[in-house]
């Protein structure tokens, strides 16, 4: 099936003649990487792609939007415990961003925006963003479907801002776009509380830490599952897909507060 402003539907001389320098290309990141019991390996492509499909197809003509295929093998080593965790290595991925981006900077497009799913790529996207900026010329950002909670984002207030990984929230998404995956049965609240306690050394503290998920709890999640519904999931995913809409439409008029 054919998708809406899906780049490689085009033929190469069609790049050449429809994208402009005013052309955005999206990029969407997920991972496969364990989510507990209760949730798949693919839950943070799923989302990932899910919005960015969805948020092409209602603003893509407006922006000139374009849509690469999501890259599923990203930086999930903090689950690197886990059978069927697949993942790069942090010098492996930043090589593979910048491969992205020089084949990119070939087109007429000068706008990359990575649409990040899962939350530890984010620190190694921003050094990619800077690395492509200088090595390929390109304009590059960085959004996500939701931002993290231990990156500034909100979780359900349950969680005390824990819920960082097959959560409320996660969960819920998944119930309302992928119900067959998700195994409510399994779920259960898998909340860090002593540490939601702490000032500075916390999830979204100004003290950041190293972890890896089952430094928590054995299972690997981080959050409360429990609370999900396909209701919120549905009105998360609606949200998402405007936020993501609207940075597209800054993205669209970014030029370093230059007179375009």
């Amino acid at each position: 099936m054919t998708r809406v402003r899906y780049l490689p539907d085009l033929s190469g001389p069609q790049v050449a003649s429809l994208l402009t320098e005013r052309s955005i290309i999206v990029q969407p990141l997920g991972a496969v990487e364990q989510h507990g019991p209760h949730l798949p390996l693919s839950t943070d492509s799923v989302i990932a792609t899910a919005v960015a499909e969805a948020t092409v197809a209602a603003v893509g003509d407006e922006l000139d939007v374009w849509l690469l295929p999501t890259l599923e093998y990203t930086k999930s080593n903090e689950h690197a415990w886990s059978p069927g965790t697949v993942w790069l290595s942090a010098q492996t991925l930043l090589a593979v961003l910048d491969d992205l981006g020089r084949c990119i900077a070939t087109t007429p497009a000068k706008r990359l925006v990575f649409l990040n799913g899962h939350g530890g790529n984010s620190a190694l996207v921003n050094v990619a963003n800077r690395e492509l900026r200088l090595a390929h010329g390109l304009m590059t950002f960085l959004a996500h479907p939701g931002v993290p909670p231990d990156q500034g984002g909100a979780s359900a207030a349950g969680e005390l801002g824990m819920g960082v990984h097959g959560g409320t929230d996660e969960t819920s998404i998944m119930l309302h776009l992928a119900p067959h995956l998700v195994r409510m049965d399994l779920a259960e609240r898998r909340v860090p509380e002593a540490i939601a306690l702490n000032q500075y050394v916390r999830f979204g503290g100004r003290v950041s830490f190293g972890w890896l998920s089952n430094d928590f709890f054995p299972d690997g999640y981080i959050g409360d599952p429990t609370q999900a519904t396909a209701e919120l999931g549905r009105t998360l995913f609606e949200g998402s897909v405007q936020a993501v809409g609207e940075a597209l439409r800054e993205i669209a008029a970014f030029n370093y507060g230059r007179p375009a």
